[in-house]
């Protein structure tokens, strides 16, 4: 159980360099099926989808970035 904004703040950062780790060492499609192995799917996936979209140029920048590519 969490008890203090200390540890709300010692969480946020351990998600964070847990994120940035799986990020270097993953694909982006990887990562994003690894992250919905612990996502519960709240909110509106139809509203949020239209903030998410990226360009197929966009994502093959990233991809090449990443060394992917």
């Amino acid at each position: 159980m969490i008890t203090s904004a200390t540890t709300l703040k010692d969480l946020s950062i351990l998600k964070e360099k847990g994120l940035k780790i799986l990020a270097e060492n993953l694909t982006p499609v990887e990562l994003i099926n690894f992250i919905r192995l612990f996502s519960n799917g709240e909110g509106d996936f139809t509203k949020e989808r239209q903030n998410m979209d990226i360009t197929r140029e966009e994502f093959l920048a990233y991809a090449k970035q990443k060394g992917e590519l």
